[in-house]
């Protein structure tokens, strides 16, 4: 069966666009806290919070409040911000490949993140942008997460594109497979070799 061109790429951030390193994150927001990074570990994880708002379950302001609370200390949005971008680790050659796909094709990104990330991200992969701009969707503003159906669903919408016109790349396995089911394109990717045979195998490279 021929594939259908993608009308668009859809990226994952984490271990895609960029490689995260949570205990970096752990450490900076300690450092603005004053406390051990386990303290934040249990704040943001342990507890749940993290989850409820990558879930959608709360929202920004409920969610700082809930951060800041726990640590006994105001975190505000350019504090965790800062924290996310120091966590990140960017590829030039995954950005180049990036940069030169959204020449051709639409791009957008999928994150299983809180709404807040969807300002890091500006900072992170700054070279994505004007490319991205209102097309990075994170599962705190769709209310679902990958890999449930609702989550690609609602993507499409946003996008107004039919699933078999959209190829989507995670790193995990289980959120390709959940894409797949809902009908688009997907693979695996992990770093800028991989994401080069997979964008030559749907005809992209």
């Amino acid at each position: 069966m021929r594939r259908t061109p993608p009308q668009l790429v859809l990226f994952d951030f984490d271990g895609v666009l960029a490689h995260y390193a949570r205990d970096a994150r752990l450490r900076d927001l300690a450092r603005v806290a004053g406390c051990a990074p386990a303290r934040v570990a249990t704040a943001l994880f342990a507890s749940g919070l993290e989850r409820a708002y990558d879930s959608g379950a709360i929202d920004t302001a409920a969610y700082l409040q809930q951060l800041g609370d726990a640590l006994g200390c105001t975190i505000d949005e350019d504090a965790w911000i800062a924290s996310r971008v120091t966590a990140c680790r960017v590829d030039p050659a995954v950005l180049a490949l990036v940069s030169s796909l959204a020449q051709r094709v639409p791009i957008g990104v999928l994150s299983n993140n809180g709404a807040l990330m969807a300002e890091a991200m500006r900072r992170i992969v700054t070279p994505l942008f004007p490319a991205l701009d209102g097309r990075v969707l994170c599962s705190g503003a769709l209310q679902a997460r990958k890999p449930e159906r609702a989550i690609f669903e609602r993507a499409l919408m946003h996008f107004g594109v039919e699933a078999r016109q959209v190829l989507f790349l995670d790193d995990l396995f289980v959120n390709v497979r959940g894409a797949r089911a809902a009908g688009l394109q997907a693979d695996t990717v992990h770093d800028a070799r991989s994401l080069r045979r997979v964008l030559r195998r749907h005809g992209l490279g």
